[in-house]
């Protein structure tokens, strides 16, 4: 591993202790064989879905506006949407 630099060297050892993390907390390795294909879709989706979200935590606190609203429309179009229900008390 002496040929590899220092970034590499560090993701590799981080790659380690979460393996060991991941199976001190859960009990099971990668190379467990009881999911299906689509459960591991799954649980790359989620992971990437909490990565995403980090991102934008940082990107929001990096430009000062770490509680400010949605600067999406869609997310915003999701919210209401979300917040709202065709029983509700709005006359719909």
């Amino acid at each position: 591993m002496e040929d590899l630099d220092s970034i590499v060297r560090t993701v590799i050892g981080k790659f380690a202790q979460r393996a060991a993390v991941g199976k001190a907390k859960y009990g099971v390795t990668l190379d467990r064989t009881d999911l299906s294909v689509l459960d591991w879709i799954n649980h790359a989706q989620e992971e990437h879905m909490d990565a995403i979200l980090y991102l934008e935590k940082l990107r929001q606190t990096l430009a000062g506006a770490a509680t400010g609203p949605p600067v999406c429309s869609t997310a915003t179009a999701i919210t209401d949407k979300t917040s709202s229900t065709p029983n509700s008390s709005s006359g719909q």
